[in-house]
């Protein structure tokens, strides 16, 4: 993160004393040029010079330096629950995000035009015109079931790296971790296999929405967008007005459900999607609420959990280095490990910057580590 001084800062500071900056560069004690430098954002003043400045013009640190954070990486997290993203979680994604800066080198050449959703809104009929449109590109009808190919074709077109993880097993923060370096144009995208079958579609589509807003990512709007994406995009308005239908004519929450039920798994997603876009659906289109509600949804949703992803990919768990890698590359048409063989064998990169990018244990980074070094 490179530190500037703010210039309009200082020129107000400069038209306040009536100094011309050969003024000011004489009382700080540095050259004509270096204080044209610093206006220009080409230069930045030594740590004794910046509290000359400072001093001089009774402004604080904050008030004269400001950062330019361009090649920063940007990074957001889809959380189990209500888990609290904290500072530590923070600096941690972006001390990984500079980690794998040197990797984008070694990636394929990525695709110039990609999808974009330019005016991003939650209003249900903008909403929907973006799924719609979403769906349109894919081939899908509007109650189509939206496969999981469909998904990881979308950010293999709109040059975004998926790197499937198991994290879920020794209790990590995250389902999903993004982390955009804007200055390389590349998303790298952590999925955690170990979650329900049920949710990770949705969480797939919900990354997916933060591809397309690259903007908004890393924001509490970016969250809320694309959680209304991922959940549209999943299940239309088509399919909540026939899942509405469906169960309003049932005598009683029970049935209710059942008919909720059958419209998941149709579509491979969770009860709680189905509902809350037919509950989206009834308020829009100003019809009675259904008689069951957020509580009960989440009881029956959670008195019969189902498979992990990682349970129904790998038998027995854990994988080996050798599957977990084929399964990378083959089901999640991911080229982040090649990229990571390249680098071994150019750079010879040690198991230690495995285990920092994939935050593992050292056993399992020397595992992998081993698999791609030959």
């Amino acid at each position: 993160m490179r530190k500037l001084i703010n210039q309009s800062t200082l020129q107000s500071a400069l038209k306040t004393k009536g100094w011309t900056q050969s003024q000011l560069a004489d009382e700080v004690g540095v050259s004509a040029q270096s204080v044209t430098n610093w206006l220009k954002g080409k230069g930045f003043p030594r740590p004794s010079t910046l509290l000359k400045l400072a001093t001089l013009l009774r402004l604080s640190f904050e008030q004269l330096v400001e950062t330019d954070d361009t090649n920063r990486p940007v990074v957001a997290f889809r959380k189990k629950g209500n888990a609290k993203t904290t500072d530590s979680h923070i600096t941690k994604a972006t001390e990984i995000g500079m980690l794998l800066k040197p990797l984008v080198a070694y990636l394929a050449e990525m695709r110039a035009l990609r999808t974009l959703i330019t005016s991003p809104s939650t209003e249900y009929n903008k909403l929907q015109l973006a799924v719609s449109q979403t769906r349109e590109r894919l081939g899908l009808g509007d109650q189509a079931v939206l496969r999981y190919e469909q998904l990881i074709s979308e950010f293999k077109e709109c040059g975004a790296i998926l790197i499937p993880v198991l994290w879920g097993a020794k209790g990590k923060h995250e389902n999903a971790m993004h982390i955009r370096l804007p200055a390389e144009d590349v998303t790298f995208i952590f999925v955690n296999l170990d979650t329900r079958v049920e949710d990770f579609k949705f969480w797939m589509a919900h990354e997916l929405a933060h591809v397309f807003t690259p903007d908004l990512t890393g924001s509490n709007e970016g969250e809320d967008y694309a959680d209304a994406f991922a959940g549209s995009l999943l299940f239309p308005r088509a399919c909540a007005e026939a899942a509405y239908a469906d169960a309003s004519r049932k005598r009683s929450a029970h049935g209710e459900i059942d008919a909720l039920l059958h419209h998941a798994h149709t579509h491979a997603i969770s009860l709680n999607t189905v509902y809350q876009r037919v509950k989206e659906y009834a308020k829009f289109a100003r019809l009675p609420s259904l008689r069951v509600d957020d509580r009960a949804i989440h009881m029956v949703r959670n008195s019969s959990p189902g498979p992990l992803v990682s349970e129904a990919l790998f038998d027995p768990m854990p994988p080996n280095a050798k599957h977990y890698i084929a399964a990378s590359e083959n089901i999640f048409h991911s080229t982040f490990f090649q990229a990571i063989k390249q680098m071994i064998l150019d750079k010879g990169i040690e198991p230690g910057y495995l285990q920092q990018v994939l935050n593992l244990s050292i056993g399992d980074a020397q595992a992998l580590h081993e698999e791609l070094a030959h």
